[in-house]
């Protein structure tokens, strides 16, 4: 049952796939694994993240004295901790979201090529000699941009929620007993 619904589906999405040539495939694979990575992100800022931030303001919390310079390096490194836990992954999912237009783009590239070498071999510009190079052009840059879009929206919201986390550990931090 349910792979008679899936099958329309994966057929259409092979098709795509190979009118796209093999840069929409690349792509594909930047895409899954940024997408990983976001959702990795994710599942930690709402499961692990929250226990560890309990954790440290515990931690925190009961230490007899909170005015030492000791205090203030703790508080410090316990800031620095939290930042490196939460922007884990960040720059290589931007990195990888850059590079999705630039598959795109090659995706266009490859494609013209294509196009002009069915145009030396056929010795004509007969548009249906053209079409399939042109779907090969036109498809990778088209997912190209939307997986950057997407990926770029992804991003922007993750970094977006871990500033905000940061500042209110911090903003916990100084509110329970250190200047």
């Amino acid at each position: 049952m349910m792979m008679d619904l899936l099958s329309p589906h994966l057929v259409a999405l092979s098709e795509f796939m190979t009118r796209g040539g093999m840069v929409l495939w690349w792509l594909a694979g930047v895409v899954a694994l940024s997408w990983t990575l976001i959702i990795e992100r994710i599942v930690f800022l709402l499961c692990s993240y929250p226990k560890m931030q309990s954790q440290w303001l515990a931690e925190w919390k009961t230490r007899s004295e909170h005015e030492s310079w000791f205090a203030h390096a703790k508080k410090q490194g316990v800031i620095q901790q939290a930042h490196l836990s939460l922007n884990q992954h960040l720059d290589f999912i931007k990195a990888l979201v850059t590079l999705c237009p630039m598959l795109g783009l090659l995706g266009t590239v490859t494609g013209m090529i294509a196009v002009f070498d069915m145009m030396a071999l056929q010795g004509s510009s007969e548009p249906k000699l053209m079409a399939a190079g042109i779907s090969m052009a036109t498809l990778p840059t088209m997912a190209g941009m939307v997986a950057a879009l997407a990926g770029l929206f992804a991003h922007s919201r993750l970094s977006k929620t871990i500033h905000r986390r940061e500042l209110r550990l911090e903003q916990q931090l100084r509110g329970s007993g250190c200047a």
